[in-house]
Protein backbone atom coordinates (compact mmCIF):
# COMPACT_ATOMS: atom_id res chain seq x y z
CA UNK A 1 0.00 0.00 0.00
CA UNK A 2 1.51 3.17 -1.18
CA UNK A 3 0.74 7.02 -0.74
CA UNK A 4 -0.91 7.84 -4.44
CA UNK A 5 -1.97 11.42 -2.80
CA UNK A 6 -1.46 13.91 -0.10
CA UNK A 7 -3.81 16.91 1.38
CA UNK A 8 -2.71 19.29 3.59
CA UNK A 9 -5.54 21.35 5.32
CA UNK A 10 -5.37 23.94 7.91
CA UNK A 11 -8.20 24.59 10.48
CA UNK A 12 -8.55 27.44 13.46
CA UNK A 13 -9.01 26.37 16.26
CA UNK A 14 -10.12 29.50 18.73
CA UNK A 15 -9.15 28.90 22.58
CA UNK A 16 -12.44 29.22 24.51
CA UNK A 17 -12.63 31.65 27.30
CA UNK A 18 -8.86 32.82 26.21
CA UNK A 19 -6.52 33.29 26.33
CA UNK A 20 -4.81 30.30 27.35
CA UNK A 21 -1.44 31.40 29.33
CA UNK A 22 1.28 29.99 30.10
CA UNK A 23 4.97 31.11 31.24
CA UNK A 24 6.08 32.35 28.13
CA UNK A 25 3.28 31.91 26.06
CA UNK A 26 -0.58 33.13 25.67
CA UNK A 27 -2.89 32.28 23.18
CA UNK A 28 -6.24 33.14 22.07
CA UNK A 29 -6.71 31.24 18.74
CA UNK A 30 -4.67 28.09 17.15
CA UNK A 31 -4.18 27.24 13.42
CA UNK A 32 -3.83 23.05 13.21
CA UNK A 33 -2.77 20.96 10.35
CA UNK A 34 -4.11 17.94 9.22
CA UNK A 35 -2.58 15.79 6.64
CA UNK A 36 -4.81 13.28 4.93
CA UNK A 37 -2.95 10.53 2.84
CA UNK A 38 -4.66 8.79 -0.15
CA UNK A 39 -3.51 5.17 -0.61
CA UNK A 40 -3.10 3.20 -4.05
CA UNK A 41 -5.93 1.29 -3.09
CA UNK A 42 -7.98 3.92 -1.52
CA UNK A 43 -7.98 3.98 2.08
CA UNK A 44 -7.59 7.40 3.39
CA UNK A 45 -5.29 8.29 6.87
CA UNK A 46 -5.54 11.41 8.53
CA UNK A 47 -3.23 12.77 11.02
CA UNK A 48 -2.62 16.02 12.84
CA UNK A 49 -0.01 19.33 14.23
CA UNK A 50 -0.88 22.00 16.10
CA UNK A 51 1.76 23.77 17.89
CA UNK A 52 0.93 26.39 20.98
CA UNK A 53 1.69 29.30 19.38
CA UNK A 54 5.31 30.42 17.85
CA UNK A 55 7.33 31.12 21.48
CA UNK A 56 6.62 27.74 23.07
CA UNK A 57 8.82 25.19 21.38
CA UNK A 58 10.21 25.04 17.83
CA UNK A 59 7.61 24.80 16.13
CA UNK A 60 4.64 27.19 14.45
CA UNK A 61 1.49 26.77 12.09
CA UNK A 62 3.04 27.99 8.92
CA UNK A 63 6.56 26.03 9.65
CA UNK A 64 4.30 22.92 9.83
CA UNK A 65 2.52 23.35 6.54
CA UNK A 66 5.86 24.80 5.11
CA UNK A 67 7.67 21.70 5.80
CA UNK A 68 4.86 19.44 4.63
CA UNK A 69 4.63 21.05 1.52
CA UNK A 70 8.59 20.64 0.70
CA UNK A 71 8.25 16.67 1.39
CA UNK A 72 5.00 16.03 0.21
CA UNK A 73 6.67 15.91 -3.58
CA UNK A 74 8.90 12.91 -2.23
CA UNK A 75 6.26 10.83 -0.37
CA UNK A 76 4.18 10.14 -3.38
CA UNK A 77 4.63 6.65 -4.29
CA UNK A 78 6.64 5.95 -0.90
CA UNK A 79 5.07 2.75 1.16
CA UNK A 80 2.60 3.54 4.22
CA UNK A 81 4.98 1.74 6.80
CA UNK A 82 5.97 4.15 9.75
CA UNK A 83 9.64 3.21 9.59
CA UNK A 84 9.77 3.16 5.89
CA UNK A 85 8.03 7.22 5.82
CA UNK A 86 10.21 8.17 8.34
CA UNK A 87 13.40 7.03 6.69
CA UNK A 88 12.26 9.01 3.77
CA UNK A 89 10.76 12.16 5.47
CA UNK A 90 14.31 12.27 6.82
CA UNK A 91 15.88 12.10 3.84
CA UNK A 92 13.77 14.78 2.49
CA UNK A 93 14.04 17.17 5.10
CA UNK A 94 16.40 17.73 8.46
CA UNK A 95 14.37 17.87 11.09
CA UNK A 96 10.79 19.41 12.14
CA UNK A 97 9.71 16.73 13.57
CA UNK A 98 6.13 18.31 14.57
CA UNK A 99 5.48 18.58 11.04
CA UNK A 100 6.50 14.56 10.46
CA UNK A 101 4.34 13.18 12.74
CA UNK A 102 1.44 14.03 11.46
CA UNK A 103 2.38 11.98 8.18
CA UNK A 104 2.90 9.43 10.60
CA UNK A 105 0.09 9.20 12.28
CA UNK A 106 -1.76 9.41 9.45
CA UNK A 107 0.02 6.32 7.90
CA UNK A 108 -0.86 4.43 11.51
CA UNK A 109 -4.68 5.69 10.62
CA UNK A 110 -4.35 3.95 7.18
CA UNK A 111 -2.44 0.87 7.57
CA UNK A 112 -5.76 0.37 10.90
CA UNK A 113 -8.46 0.93 8.32
CA UNK A 114 -6.93 -1.35 5.80
CA UNK A 115 -6.38 -4.55 8.08
CA UNK A 116 -9.63 -3.65 10.49
CA UNK A 117 -8.11 -3.31 13.50
CA UNK A 118 -7.62 -0.29 15.76
CA UNK A 119 -4.40 2.33 16.13
CA UNK A 120 -3.70 0.71 19.30
CA UNK A 121 -3.50 -2.96 18.38
CA UNK A 122 -1.10 -1.73 15.30
CA UNK A 123 1.62 0.01 18.55
CA UNK A 124 1.65 -3.14 20.64
CA UNK A 125 -1.75 -4.12 21.99
CA UNK A 126 -4.55 -2.35 24.86
CA UNK A 127 -3.74 -2.23 28.31
CA UNK A 128 -6.93 -0.05 29.52
CA UNK A 129 -9.82 0.57 27.36
CA UNK A 130 -10.41 4.05 30.07
CA UNK A 131 -7.60 5.97 30.35
CA UNK A 132 -7.15 8.82 32.95
CA UNK A 133 -6.69 11.70 31.63
CA UNK A 134 -5.38 15.65 33.54
CA UNK A 135 -6.30 19.32 33.49
CA UNK A 136 -3.59 21.74 32.95
CA UNK A 137 -4.75 25.34 34.22
CA UNK A 138 -3.37 28.17 32.72
CA UNK A 139 -1.15 30.63 35.49
CA UNK A 140 -3.58 32.51 37.28
CA UNK A 141 -3.92 33.40 40.58
CA UNK A 142 -4.10 31.88 44.25
CA UNK A 143 -7.63 31.71 44.60
CA UNK A 144 -8.91 31.67 40.85
CA UNK A 145 -6.88 28.66 40.11
CA UNK A 146 -7.85 26.89 43.99
CA UNK A 147 -11.94 27.16 42.30
CA UNK A 148 -10.92 25.71 39.46
CA UNK A 149 -8.42 22.74 40.71
CA UNK A 150 -11.81 22.35 43.53
CA UNK A 151 -14.13 22.02 40.11
CA UNK A 152 -11.93 19.97 38.23
CA UNK A 153 -11.47 17.47 40.99
CA UNK A 154 -15.00 17.05 41.21
CA UNK A 155 -15.95 16.45 37.78
CA UNK A 156 -13.49 13.16 38.46
CA UNK A 157 -9.98 14.14 37.29
CA UNK A 158 -7.16 11.93 39.07
CA UNK A 159 -4.37 14.50 37.81
CA UNK A 160 -4.15 18.03 38.00
CA UNK A 161 -1.37 20.16 36.28
CA UNK A 162 -0.83 23.82 37.77
CA UNK A 163 1.03 26.32 35.38
CA UNK A 164 3.56 28.63 36.97
CA UNK A 165 6.38 30.96 36.01
CA UNK A 166 6.70 34.07 34.29
CA UNK A 167 6.48 35.88 37.41
CA UNK A 168 7.63 36.74 40.64
CA UNK A 169 8.16 33.23 42.34
CA UNK A 170 6.11 34.06 45.58
CA UNK A 171 2.97 34.30 43.91
CA UNK A 172 3.85 30.79 42.55
CA UNK A 173 4.35 29.42 45.55
CA UNK A 174 0.95 31.00 47.22
CA UNK A 175 -0.84 29.34 44.43
CA UNK A 176 0.41 25.48 45.20
CA UNK A 177 -0.06 26.35 48.99
CA UNK A 178 -3.54 27.32 48.08
CA UNK A 179 -4.57 24.03 45.50
CA UNK A 180 -3.37 22.20 48.37
CA UNK A 181 -5.33 23.42 51.24
CA UNK A 182 -8.13 23.00 48.54
CA UNK A 183 -8.14 19.73 47.57
CA UNK A 184 -5.60 17.93 49.09
CA UNK A 185 -4.82 14.21 48.48
CA UNK A 186 -7.85 13.86 46.20
CA UNK A 187 -5.66 13.88 43.29
CA UNK A 188 -2.40 13.90 42.33
CA UNK A 189 -0.70 17.39 41.63
CA UNK A 190 1.91 18.73 38.94
CA UNK A 191 3.16 21.84 38.95
CA UNK A 192 4.63 22.91 35.37
CA UNK A 193 6.88 25.71 35.02
CA UNK A 194 7.46 25.24 31.18
CA UNK A 195 10.88 26.43 31.37
CA UNK A 196 9.70 29.83 33.30
CA UNK A 197 11.66 29.32 36.57
CA UNK A 198 15.50 29.84 37.16
CA UNK A 199 17.32 26.76 39.52
CA UNK A 200 17.48 29.09 42.20
CA UNK A 201 13.18 29.15 41.72
CA UNK A 202 13.22 25.83 42.19
CA UNK A 203 15.48 25.38 45.07
CA UNK A 204 13.14 28.12 46.86
CA UNK A 205 9.91 26.46 45.80
CA UNK A 206 10.68 23.19 46.54
CA UNK A 207 12.11 24.04 50.25
CA UNK A 208 9.33 26.22 51.04
CA UNK A 209 6.94 23.75 49.99
CA UNK A 210 8.27 20.71 51.71
CA UNK A 211 4.66 19.15 53.01
CA UNK A 212 2.80 19.41 49.48
CA UNK A 213 3.80 16.65 47.57
CA UNK A 214 3.73 17.32 43.74
CA UNK A 215 5.98 16.73 40.87
CA UNK A 216 8.27 19.64 39.25
CA UNK A 217 7.34 19.71 35.23
CA UNK A 218 10.39 21.00 33.37
CA UNK A 219 11.02 23.87 35.69
CA UNK A 220 14.11 25.31 34.31
CA UNK A 221 15.01 25.21 30.79
CA UNK A 222 18.05 22.92 30.30
CA UNK A 223 18.72 19.09 31.00
CA UNK A 224 21.67 20.81 32.88
CA UNK A 225 19.63 22.73 35.16
CA UNK A 226 17.95 19.62 35.67
CA UNK A 227 20.53 17.93 36.66
CA UNK A 228 22.30 20.54 38.57
CA UNK A 229 19.09 20.56 41.01
CA UNK A 230 18.21 17.26 40.88
CA UNK A 231 19.93 15.70 44.39
CA UNK A 232 19.03 19.70 46.43
CA UNK A 233 14.92 19.25 45.89
CA UNK A 234 12.75 17.36 47.92
CA UNK A 235 9.84 16.73 44.63
CA UNK A 236 10.35 14.54 41.62
CA UNK A 237 11.61 16.23 38.68
CA UNK A 238 9.63 15.56 35.14
CA UNK A 239 11.26 16.92 31.84
CA UNK A 240 9.06 18.50 29.09
CA UNK A 241 10.11 20.78 26.80
CA UNK A 242 13.92 19.56 26.27
CA UNK A 243 13.25 16.01 25.55
CA UNK A 244 12.88 17.21 21.81
CA UNK A 245 13.96 13.37 20.76
CA UNK A 246 14.69 9.96 21.60
CA UNK A 247 18.48 10.35 22.15
CA UNK A 248 17.92 13.29 24.96
CA UNK A 249 15.32 10.65 26.36
CA UNK A 250 18.40 7.92 26.82
CA UNK A 251 20.69 10.88 27.81
CA UNK A 252 17.96 12.39 30.12
CA UNK A 253 16.66 8.89 31.41
CA UNK A 254 19.14 8.98 34.97
CA UNK A 255 18.82 12.59 35.65
CA UNK A 256 14.87 13.08 35.95
CA UNK A 257 11.66 10.95 37.39
CA UNK A 258 9.39 10.66 34.58
CA UNK A 259 8.55 12.67 31.66
CA UNK A 260 5.91 15.08 30.08
CA UNK A 261 5.85 13.72 26.26
CA UNK A 262 4.11 15.27 23.22
CA UNK A 263 3.54 12.84 19.97
CA UNK A 264 4.23 15.43 17.75
CA UNK A 265 7.02 16.99 19.11
CA UNK A 266 9.23 13.34 19.10
CA UNK A 267 8.24 13.28 15.55
CA UNK A 268 4.57 10.40 15.40
CA UNK A 269 3.53 7.52 16.81
CA UNK A 270 6.26 5.27 15.93
CA UNK A 271 9.24 7.37 17.91
CA UNK A 272 6.22 7.31 20.53
CA UNK A 273 6.33 3.71 21.45
CA UNK A 274 9.91 3.57 21.48
CA UNK A 275 9.64 6.26 23.73
CA UNK A 276 7.56 4.45 26.03
CA UNK A 277 9.39 1.49 25.63
CA UNK A 278 12.46 3.15 26.76
CA UNK A 279 10.64 4.27 30.02
CA UNK A 280 9.48 1.13 30.71
CA UNK A 281 12.77 0.06 30.94
CA UNK A 282 13.36 2.61 33.29
CA UNK A 283 10.48 2.46 35.38
CA UNK A 284 9.72 6.08 34.54
CA UNK A 285 5.91 7.80 34.64
CA UNK A 286 4.97 9.75 31.73
CA UNK A 287 2.22 11.28 29.95
CA UNK A 288 1.17 10.77 26.52
CA UNK A 289 0.17 14.35 24.92
CA UNK A 290 -0.22 16.83 22.48
CA UNK A 291 0.49 20.40 22.51
CA UNK A 292 -2.68 21.02 20.99
CA UNK A 293 -5.25 20.21 18.51
CA UNK A 294 -9.01 18.64 17.18
CA UNK A 295 -9.67 14.92 17.43
CA UNK A 296 -7.06 13.40 14.79
CA UNK A 297 -4.46 14.04 17.42
CA UNK A 298 -6.78 13.69 20.56
CA UNK A 299 -6.94 9.97 19.24
CA UNK A 300 -3.37 9.57 18.49
CA UNK A 301 -2.89 10.44 22.38
CA UNK A 302 -5.40 8.16 23.64
CA UNK A 303 -4.18 4.93 21.22
CA UNK A 304 -0.99 5.47 22.45
CA UNK A 305 -1.89 6.33 26.03
CA UNK A 306 -3.53 2.93 26.03
CA UNK A 307 -0.97 0.61 25.48
CA UNK A 308 1.10 2.33 28.21
CA UNK A 309 1.82 0.24 31.78
CA UNK A 310 -1.12 1.80 33.63
CA UNK A 311 1.33 2.04 36.60
CA UNK A 312 3.19 4.30 34.99
CA UNK A 313 0.64 6.44 32.71
CA UNK A 314 0.48 9.84 34.14
CA UNK A 315 -2.39 10.97 31.88
CA UNK A 316 -3.42 11.84 28.66
CA UNK A 317 -4.06 15.32 28.00
CA UNK A 318 -6.17 16.82 25.23
CA UNK A 319 -7.10 20.10 24.01
CA UNK A 320 -10.73 19.55 23.90
CA UNK A 321 -11.72 21.63 27.08
CA UNK A 322 -10.53 24.31 25.81
CA UNK A 323 -11.81 24.70 22.17
CA UNK A 324 -15.73 24.41 20.67
CA UNK A 325 -16.68 21.67 18.89
CA UNK A 326 -15.23 18.31 17.05
CA UNK A 327 -13.94 17.18 13.43
CA UNK A 328 -16.42 14.03 13.99
CA UNK A 329 -19.17 14.85 15.75
CA UNK A 330 -20.18 11.28 15.94
CA UNK A 331 -17.01 9.71 17.26
CA UNK A 332 -15.12 12.80 18.28
CA UNK A 333 -12.83 12.18 21.58
CA UNK A 334 -14.23 13.37 24.93
CA UNK A 335 -13.32 13.58 28.17
CA UNK A 336 -15.73 12.22 30.73
CA UNK A 337 -15.35 12.30 34.61
CA UNK A 338 -11.56 13.15 34.13
CA UNK A 339 -11.29 9.51 31.66
CA UNK A 340 -11.33 9.25 28.10
CA UNK A 341 -12.46 6.10 26.11
CA UNK A 342 -10.38 4.62 23.59
CA UNK A 343 -12.27 4.58 20.31
CA UNK A 344 -13.77 1.47 18.80
CA UNK A 345 -13.71 2.26 15.07
CA UNK A 346 -10.52 0.80 12.92
CA UNK A 347 -7.35 3.02 12.51
CA UNK A 348 -7.84 6.32 14.45
CA UNK A 349 -11.83 5.80 14.90
CA UNK A 350 -12.32 9.14 14.02
CA UNK A 351 -13.27 10.49 10.55
CA UNK A 352 -12.89 14.32 10.04
CA UNK A 353 -15.38 16.31 8.63
CA UNK A 354 -13.86 20.12 7.94
CA UNK A 355 -13.84 23.00 6.32
CA UNK A 356 -10.31 24.13 5.91
CA UNK A 357 -9.75 27.84 6.87
CA UNK A 358 -6.42 27.96 4.88
CA UNK A 359 -7.02 26.23 1.22
CA UNK A 360 -6.21 23.15 0.56
CA UNK A 361 -2.74 22.08 -0.78
CA UNK A 362 -3.09 18.60 -2.97
CA UNK A 363 -0.03 16.24 -3.90
CA UNK A 364 -0.12 13.43 -6.47
CA UNK A 365 -3.49 11.89 -8.03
Amino acid sequence: MKIAALHIHQVDLPVRNGPYTMANAEVWSLTSTLVQIVSDTGVEGWGETCPVGPTYAEAHADGAKAALEAMAPGLIGAEIAPLILHRVMDGLLNGHNYAKAAVDIAAFDAIGKALGVRVADLLGGVSQEVVPSYYATGVGEPDEIARLARDKADEGYPRLQIKVGGRPVEVDIAVIRKVWETVGGRVRLAVDGNRGWTTRDALRVSRECPDVPFIMEQPCNRLADLAKIRGQVGHGIYMDESAVDLATVVDAAPFVDGFGMKVTRIGGLQPMAAFRDICAAHRLPHTCDDSWGGDVIAAACTHIGATVDPRLLEGVWLAQPYIDGHYDDAQGIRIEGGHIRLPEGPGLGVVPQIEASGGVSSFGG
